[in-house]
């Protein structure tokens, strides 16, 4: 029997319900982000995937960009289009390998995201500050495997 029909929660079911709560909260603030700049859920998360690559030093090509979407090669390759015509990304020749073409994200679509999440990091880094470095650690192994979890139906 599942715990929402036994009547009685099972311990950790509110954390689940309030992850999936600040899922859906976080969902909604990016909708809204994509829609005023009329852009698609998708093009978001390839620009999230794309600075997340960055920040890591890590080189994105449009068919590693593609696998980290779960996009097919043609729909890759409509993404990046759409994207380059906005402005928000380009493609570059890598330094190390002139045949290979990199994805970045344009410094504008940076400006443009930050103007929209930066209030809400804000207000999250304000929140963290108010933990100490234990609790910290804490909510860092939570969240870590919440997405390992979350990463194995990607398998």
């Amino acid at each position: 029997m599942r715990p929402e029909e036994s009547g009685s929660e099972t311990p950790g079911m509110e954390t689940v319900h309030l992850l999936r709560a600040v899922t859906v909260a976080l969902d909604r603030h990016s909708a809204r982000f994509a829609n005023r700049n009329g852009m698609h859920p998708t093009d978001l998360r390839a620009l999230i995937a794309l600075m997340d690559a960055s920040r890591a030093g890590e080189e994105m090509t449009a068919g590693r960009l593609g696998a980290a979407l779960g996009l097919n090669s043609a729909g890759t390759t409509a993404l990046v289009d759409r994207l380059e015509r906005a402005g928000h990304v380009r493609r570059v020749r890598a330094a190390t390998d002139r045949r290979k073409v990199l994805v970045e994200v344009d410094e504008r679509a940076v400006a443009l995201g930050w103007d929209h999440f930066g209030p809400l990091i804000g207000r999250v880094l304000e929140l963290v500050r108010g933990y100490d470095e234990r609790e910290r650690a804490a909510i860092r192994g939570f969240l870590e495997g919440v997405l390992a979890a979350a990463a194995e139906d990607d398998t």
